[in-house]
């Protein structure tokens, strides 16, 4: 009869594994839903930039529907390292799946909801914020805002 036999180093090598699987799996699934690009601090001043969510349709001469999402306004202005909560309105549309390029800010509109994405950019430059649903004219888009950085 065979016996297995395990060193102590061995064991010890299972365990540290298992331990790095276990915490990069928590790690990975609570970052999902993370929307800062940094964090902000209680009692820090924060500017708050109002937005909504637009719908726009229109009949063709030979009566075919057409329509468009929008995010409204369509592009907002931010000091580079300046706070700012983000408010959108969900008015149009039952949900916006969006995401904000070159970030890893992310996040979900839904009608009569509103949702708060908290930014800061410390760098210069022009963002996307993105509607997945509606990214191009083929989807009744594009339903893109525009954030600049100065």
């Amino acid at each position: 009869m065979p016996f297995l036999v395990l060193k102590k180093r061995s064991i010890i090598a299972f365990v540290i594994i298992f331990s790095v699987i276990v915490s990069a799996s928590v790690w990975f699934f609570s970052k999902s839903d993370s929307l800062a690009v940094f964090n902000q601090t209680e009692g820090e001043k924060v500017r708050e930039i109002h937005m909504v969510t637009g719908e726009f349709k229109s009949k063709l001469p030979d009566g075919k529907e057409i329509e468009a999402y929008r995010w409204d306004p369509g592009t907002i202005f931010l000091e580079k390292d300046e706070k700012v909560n983000l408010k959108i309105w969900g008015v149009n549309g039952m949900e916006h799946p969006f995401i904000i390029e070159g970030t890893d800010i992310k996040g979900v509109v839904k009608k009569a909801e509103e949702t708060v994405v908290p930014l800061r950019f410390d760098k210069e430059g022009v963002y996307r914020l993105v509607c997945l649903t509606h990214p191009d004219k083929d989807n009744s888009g594009p339903m893109i805002a525009y954030i600049v950085v100065d």
